[in-house]
């Protein structure tokens, strides 16, 4: 697997992903990405920076054009804690002071964080939509209802591949009525 194909692997994933999606600009889009795992190691063993940079570079500017907020997944070393860029936050949001390191964050953490224009660490987001590149459970930063998206590319190299949206919660009943926009066209009567 070239670094070349990583790249184009996941450009092919993230649009796929946001043809299924409602994003819009000002959305935050969560990847978590094993290095270790695109190259063949099992997680936390191989980091490859060249293969984190590959993946940022198949995705970054197709988020950017969209107005679409990267942010990625540290490695459990740093609790899982999320590197986006500073503009993406609330006026409340509670940073934390972390700089990703290859073995303390992982490669594509050190990669987002090196790239944005005001990077910054916080415990957790609450994201959109999102890649998960390595069974990295990328779950805990998605908004409640993540519902889990199909595309033609299974895995990055040798990492396994599993991509989600989230959906506003259904409440009220069997009297309720919902907005097939906001839940992706699939409202279940």
């Amino acid at each position: 697997m070239t670094y070349e194909q990583i790249r184009d692997d996941a450009a092919k994933a993230v649009t796929e992903l946001l043809e299924q999606t409602n994003l819009t600009a000002g959305d935050i889009f969560i990847i978590g990405c094993s290095s270790s795992e695109i190259k063949g190691s099992r997680i936390g063993k191989g980091s490859d920076i060249d293969a984190a940079k590959a993946v940022y570079d198949g995705v970054y500017p197709i988020l950017k054009e969209k107005g679409i907020f990267l942010a990625a997944q540290c490695c459990e070393h740093l609790n899982r804690a999320v590197i986006v860029e500073k503009a993406a936050l609330g006026r409340d949001a509670e940073i934390v002071n972390v700089v990703p390191q290859l073995h303390a964050g992982g490669s594509f953490a050190v990669t987002v964080y090196n790239n944005a224009e005001h990077p910054v660490a916080v415990e957790e987001i609450k994201a959109d939509a999102g890649m998960d590149i390595g069974d990295t459970f990328i779950g805990m930063h998605l908004k409640k209802v993540a519902v889990p998206v199909r595309v033609s590319i299974k895995q990055i190299g040798e990492a396994h591949l599993t991509c989600a949206r989230t959906r506003p919660k259904f409440i009220g009943g069997s009297r309720a009525m919902y907005d097939d926009a906001l839940a992706g066209g699939e409202v279940q009567r």
